[in-house]
């Protein structure tokens, strides 16, 4: 059975999909929580349901490099397959990401290619689209590389825009779309139904 470390800078909400889906049906072992700070809820998360958790905080080193030195460290001496990032708002330096290459996910709160990039994330997302008047948006799980939201699309789901929506309602329906994607692209990655081929990707 395939490996995981789950990246979470927050509530840890898209972890608690990752978590009650494989709790359902067991298609991955969960072996780490990496959490950005201390505090926050996806660790509580990880504690709840015996996961291990460790802290990778920028303050505790002299540059990213050597704090994703480290943390690679640990991803191996775990035996680690796959990374996902729900919610990960740290900066992945390229040669982790070439460690590690296809081998990343990460969900992001549209439809990629709109709304995306670097700095975009969270509400600011979901205000960006209110505020240009979109019609549709969504979620997008995609494989990372080394541009912000650029890497190859896994899957999406379409969320339609309400008359009246702001960035915090537009989110809350959002959210609940993530919370069945999510855990739907880790378990076909860890099953061994996603090939990729350049930019395309298909998902038996």
């Amino acid at each position: 059975m395939k490996k995981i470390a789950v990246f979470a800078s927050g509530g840890g909400t898209d972890f608690q999909s990752i978590i009650d889906a494989n709790e359902r049906e067991k298609f991955c072992d969960i072996a780490l929580l990496i959490a950005s700070k201390e505090g926050i809820g996806a660790i509580e998360r990880a504690k709840k349901h015996g996961i291990l958790s460790a802290v990778f905080s920028k303050k505790d080193y002299p540059d990213l490099e050597n704090l994703y030195e480290s943390l690679n460290g640990l991803l191996n001496s775990h035996g680690v397959d796959y990374i996902v990032l729900a919610g990960w708002l740290k900066i992945i330096p390229e040669s982790f990401i070439k460690k590690y290459e296809d081998k990343i996910i990460n969900i992001h709160p549209s439809l990629i290619p709109s709304f995306c990039g670097a700095g975009m994330y969270g509400l600011k997302v979901h205000q960006a689209v209110i505020d240009y008047g979109a019609k549709i948006s969504g979620c997008t799980v995609h494989f990372v590389n080394e541009v912000p939201d650029g890497g190859a699309i896994i899957a999406q789901t379409a969320v339609a825009v309400e008359e009246g929506d702001d960035a915090v309602s537009l989110q809350e329906r959002i959210l609940v779309e993530e919370h069945k994607l999510l855990p739907y692209c880790v378990k076909k990655l860890c099953q061994g139904d996603i090939k990729k081929d350049g930019r395309k990707v298909t998902v038996k």
